[in-house]
């Protein structure tokens, strides 16, 4: 059974000249214990998805359809006291950046065991005992001693740490984590994904990790869902996806990617920019840019579709299978 399942999301927000529609009709399961990756360009709605599942959309957006479902029970419409309880305890977060996750007036060790204590039912000194077990696990020296120092006096790679022992403290079922890494010099970044993945290994939680660096994707995911203009383009398991991309958008990202085994002046790119909210092209987002367009591209809008091991949003995969 899947840990988390999200069905037909839609997530719009009101504004002056009508409604814009940021998510549109996004499905996508989570087994216990996967690693998902979500990719795609700044403003496909990876974050927004993220953000729709932990309960933390920025007003006035809103969720306007469709369902999401942790471990069967559905957590969309909860009260903000009710997802409280869930964030934290059921679902765990990641943030960008650390130092906005972390409070600068209060120690480590505080917002470790006033979090532990929050969503378990233990003792002081208990939670401080298991704050200390969460740093060493993540990889901090002398935990027993930085337990009561500030944020300040971390490093960024140490405060990230910080944060996914944070994020482990109740023990999720699930992990958010949004662009991790992004913060981080790349010799840290591969320590924190190595820690991530063997963290959520050891305690068996699921992760959804949202990025748009494919190198990290395929370094540390087990299935990839690419994300375009608030919909999905495409999703699979990372192997599959990576090497035989089934949809254009895809092909082009992995194409942008240097290849070291190839002397090129230039990198490949795709052409054009991601539409605004106000201005998504009818049929298929993504046929403005695409260089496979058809005809039926511009008036109908694919389904996801099988195409070989994964699913592609394409009219090039309908026509093969019709």
């Amino acid at each position: 059974m899947s840990l988390l399942q999200v069905k037909n999301l839609v997530v719009e927000f009101p504004s002056r000249h009508g409604t814009l529609r940021a998510l549109d009709d996004i499905s996508f399961d989570i087994a216990p214990g996967e690693i998902l990756g979500v990719v795609g360009e700044s403003g496909a709605g990876k974050s927004l998805t993220g953000a729709a599942i932990i309960g933390l959309l920025e007003p006035p957006g809103r969720i306007a359809g469709g369902q999401i479902l942790l471990e069967g029970q559905r957590i969309d419409q909860l009260d903000a006291q009710a997802m409280r309880h869930i964030r934290g305890r059921r679902i765990g977060a990641i943030f960008q950046d650390p130092l906005t996750s972390l409070n600068p007036l209060y120690t480590i060790g505080r917002q470790l065991t006033e979090t532990i204590r929050a969503h378990l039912p233990v003792s002081e000194q208990e939670a401080r005992s298991r704050a200390i077990t969460l740093l060493k696990d993540t990889g901090i020296p002398a935990p027993e001693q930085r337990l009561d120092h500030y944020p300040h006096q971390f490093s960024g790679g140490m405060r990230q740490r910080v944060v996914i022992a944070l994020a482990l403290a109740a023990e999720p079922k699930l992990i958010v984590a949004d662009e991790p890494t992004t913060a981080l010099d790349v010799s840290i970044q591969a320590q924190i994904i190595a820690l991530l993945k063997n963290v959520c290994r050891q305690h068996g939680a699921a992760v959804m990790l949202i990025t748009h660096d494919m190198g990290v994707i395929a370094e540390t995911c087990d299935r990839v869902a690419v994300m375009y203009a608030g919909r999905l383009a495409e999703i699979g398991p990372v192997h599959q996806v990576i090497n035989h991309p089934a949809h254009p958008y895809t092909e082009g990202l992995m194409a942008a990617i240097p290849d070291i085994t190839q002397d090129r002046e230039y990198l490949n790119q795709i052409d054009g920019a991601m539409p605004r909210l106000n201005a998504i092209p009818t049929g298929c987002a993504f046929n403005p840019r695409c260089p496979k367009v058809m005809d039926r591209c511009r008036s109908g809008r694919p389904d996801l579709t099988e195409a070989g091991a994964s699913r592609a949003a394409c009219w090039l995969h309908q026509e093969a299978v019709a």
